[in-house]
């Protein structure tokens, strides 16, 4: 074969491989009953057709060549692990010829349940689906997702042991316990999904590979489960939101909400996709899932001419059916959204607000977005300037970031306007103008100096949060006790009563410091328990659940939980732990030196700091989420550009998975 026909025959072996891999992978697995072992007599499979198609040319059934050297791998496999003489027999039987369809059918699925194991992360699960049923490569999967190839492999090495662990078996779920497995397994598709549609951070808005491939996933699923009604409701759904992806991109890259959308730049055929899907959902006769009244949501955008045609007091309806069937933070902020647009503004920020005390939306950006949208529509441009910056804050998606900033400026401009139209409103915007506001007086009460760096360090975690609650430009006159209430109940109401009292004081300091004592009236102190006699721990210290319980529990970040059993396990200071670069560990002997004295630490710690690591030679080991701005301090890692965890950040976040302190931990590891 000539040389310019080669990478064509790659294009066409990589194209094979997508839309075979996982019913290749799948049937394997059920033979050696190891998801690992058949992954890797699959690429073997793979490796020997880019090795003989680009000389002998590509086969008529590229897909059966591929699965016929596959499961000849996979009898070679078996006999040499096997001596019985019947179970080999066995397994040639099973491996010889071709499956019936019905059976390939099986496998895919079985392959599907195996992926979305719920002994796997969430994170684990995601990746495990797209390297196995999705064909993705660990670099494609390390791309879309915006970390490295390296942690994508550790991720899913670690899968296949956790499952191989757990003993997950390759016989199709029985009908009992196949609803829950395929909850988890349409929970991963929209999850990637999500991730391609509206991309939680990095340059772009949109990822379309992961869209494409969670359709794709989810178009194969509805094939194989026919009757599952929430299959094609999450298939309707995802293909009426891609319907919609070209025209929510602008010209420069900027986000472009729905209603000021070019509607002719829908795809039509997706839209008709999306209405098929759904309509196979209703004949199934089962009652409307989460994902159906999405759906059926999604319809309502779709088949409206222009933005002023929707029937939003359909849409407000379906949301009220979809709270009570899911009442997640996130569809009964929705919910809010679509009162606001039937029923007034007004409306919707009374649901909006009622949101605000619910500490899983504290951090979330579109709480404040959609405020700020509301604020801005009944005409208080101030407050929904404040609302804008601070969504700004909280989202790291560069576009999303754009388009936020774009409407505080504007927020801004209108808020001046009427000023030079009315005297009385331009003496009010003058006031304004020279008002302290809350990140200027924030700032001059960290400068004032005579605080000693504990107290400081203390006092820079409550305006934090409070900053990132209110929004800089909050007018210190605005400020009142019930929205302070409110913030500190959010951040802290669960925390140990020496913490809230902790930020209560400082509160308090703040209010008679600025000449407004009232707003701390609202933050009762709490009692707190005596320390023991002889000092030590106080009463309610850590037990010994609680110290197992942090590193244990899988859904804290993997970074937390390395932390926290280096620091429990060393008992060294928690700034030399935060100290530690990667140059300076010593893996195999379980040390490193800072600063002249020597960290060392157990069989635990060791299990995990190679995923921490993740293919970096040097730099801090333990990293800030955020990239910093480009004038912070240049203690950065090298590969990634992250700043080193600040021991602020690290208490806070011990404190909100605890109620406990770091100080705590390390006592009690003593």
């Amino acid at each position: 074969m000539p040389d310019s026909a080669r990478p064509d025959v790659r294009r066409t072996i990589e194209a094979v491989w997508k839309l075979e891999s996982a019913r290749i992978v799948g049937g394997l697995a059920r033979l050696v009953h190891d998801v690992g072992l058949a992954e890797e007599l699959a690429q073997d499979a793979l490796v020997a057709a880019l090795e003989q198609w680009p000389a002998a040319g590509v086969p008529d059934n590229p897909g059966a060549w591929l699965t016929t050297v596959a499961r000849r791998r996979a009898v070679d496999h078996i006999r040499r692990a096997q001596t019985a003489t019947a179970q080999t027999a066995t397994a040639q039987t099973a491996a010889a010829g071709t499956l019936a369809l019905e059976e390939e059918q099986d496998d895919v699925l079985r392959l599907l349940f195996v992926c979305c194991h719920p002994a796997l992360e969430r994170d684990a699960r995601i990746a495990l689906t797209l390297r196995l049923v999705a064909g993705l490569a660990n670099a494609e999967i390390a791309r879309a997702f915006l970390v490295d190839e390296p942690r994508v492999a550790r991720r899913i090495a670690a899968a296949k042991q956790i499952l191989a662990a757990e003993g997950a078996g390759f016989t199709r779920p029985g009908t009992a316990s196949t609803a829950g497995r395929l909850s988890s397994v349409l929970e991963v598709l929209y999850l990637i999904f999500n991730e391609g549609y509206s991309a939680t951070a990095g340059e772009d808005l949109i990822r379309a590979d992961l869209c494409r491939e969670a359709l794709r996933l989810g178009r194969m699923l509805a094939e194989l489960v026919p009757g599952e009604a929430e299959v094609h409701g999450l298939v309707a759904l995802m293909e009426l939101q891609a319907s919609r992806a070209a025209a929510r991109i602008g010209p420069t890259g900027e986000l472009v909400l729905l209603h000021e959308q070019n509607r002719g730049r829908w795809d039509r055929l997706l839209i008709r996709r999306g209405f098929a899907a759904l309509l196979r959902a209703r004949e199934t006769s089962s009652p409307p899932g989460p994902y159906v009244l999405q759906a059926a949501i999604a319809v309502c955008h779709a088949q409206a001419p222009t933005a002023e045609a929707t029937d939003w007091h359909r849409i407000a309806k379906l949301y009220d059916a979809l709270v009570r069937l899911l009442p997640t933070p996130v569809v009964q902020l929705n919910r809010a959204v679509a009162i606001g647009m039937a029923y007034g503004p007004e409306f919707g920020l009374t649901e909006a607000d009622a949101l605000q005390s619910i500490p899983a939306l504290r951090d979330y950006y579109l709480l404040p977005a959609v405020r700020g949208d509301l604020l801005s529509r009944l005409g208080r441009p101030a407050a929904a300037r404040r609302e804008f910056e601070r969504a700004l804050l909280l989202t790291q998606n560069r576009a999303e970031q754009e388009f936020l900033h774009r409407r505080a400026t504007e927020m801004a401009g209108q808020n001046k306007s009427p000023a030079a139209a009315d005297a009385a409103a331009a003496v009010d915007a003058e006031a304004a103008a020279t008002a302290e506001t809350l990140g200027e007086a924030a700032a001059a009460f960290l400068a004032k100096g005579g605080l000693d760096p504990a107290t400081l360090r203390s006092y820079r975690q409550t305006f934090t949060r409070l900053r990132r609650a209110l929004g800089d430009s909050l007018l210190i006159d605005e400020l009142t006790a019930d929205v302070v209430a409110t913030v500190c109940t959010t951040a802290w109401g669960s925390a140990a009563p020496r913490t809230w009292n902790r930020h209560r004081a400082t509160i308090r300091s703040f209010g008679v410091w600025c000449g407004r004592p009232e707003i701390a009236t609202e933050l009762i102190r709490r009692a707190e328990k005596a320390s023991p006699p002889g000092g030590g721990l106080p009463a309610a210290g850590l037990s010994g659940a609680d110290l197992t319980a942090p590193w244990a529990d899988s859904r804290h970040p993997l970074r937390e939980r390395v932390f926290w059993l280096l620091l429990h396990e060393s008992a060294a200071p928690v700034s030399t732990v935060l100290a530690l670069n990667v140059e300076d560990l010593d893996l195999d002997d379980r040390r490193a030196r800072v600063g002249g004295r020597w960290v060392t630490w157990r069989a635990a710690t060791a299990r995990l700091v190679p995923d921490l690591i993740a293919g970096r030679a040097s730099g801090p080991l333990f990293l800030t989420a955020r990239r910093p701005a480009p004038d912070a301090p240049a203690d950065r890692c090298p590969h990634t550009g992250r700043a080193r965890l600040s021991y602020e950040r690290a208490e806070y976040l011990f404190k909100r998975a605890t109620g406990h302190t770091l100080k705590q931990l390390r006592t009690a590891a003593r």
